[in-house]
This record gives C-alpha cells, structure tokens and sequence, in this order.
C-alpha cells in the first residue's frame, strides 16, 4: 500500500506529496479552500488516486483532532 503523504528530499526538495506522485499535498487544501471539490481535483491532478487523497484526509484530520 502506498504511502499517503510522503516527504523526501529527493522529490520536490522535501515539500509533502502525495504517495507515488510529485503532486503537492497543499494543492488540495488548496483547491479545498479555494470552493473547489474533489473531484475538480482528481480532474486536474490525475495521478492521485481516490483512495490516496482520502488518507491523506484522514491522516490531516488525526493530527488536528489530536491536538486540541
């Protein structure tokens, strides 16, 4: 299973991206903030899957609700 969000060095000087991709994980929360759905976002970035993207979700949302 891939990864959801990975960080190295080697892929886009360390920024977080999406798990077999070089797609940015704060394109989506920008595409998010920005009034954009999901689905606009597959469309625009097809490289990252479904199942992906909602783990890279779920993962953000652990780490928010564990720190409040």
């Amino acid at each position: 299973m891939t990864q959801a969000i990975v960080r190295d060095p080697e892929i886009m000087h360390g920024t977080p991206v999406f798990g077999g991709t070089r797609v940015p994980v704060q394109t989506l929360f920008d595409y998010l903030e920005g009034g954009e759905t999901l689905e606009d976002f597959f469309t625009g970035f097809p490289t990252v899957s479904r199942d992906v993207a909602l783990r890279a979700l779920e993962e953000a949302k652990q780490l928010l609700l564990a720190r409040v």
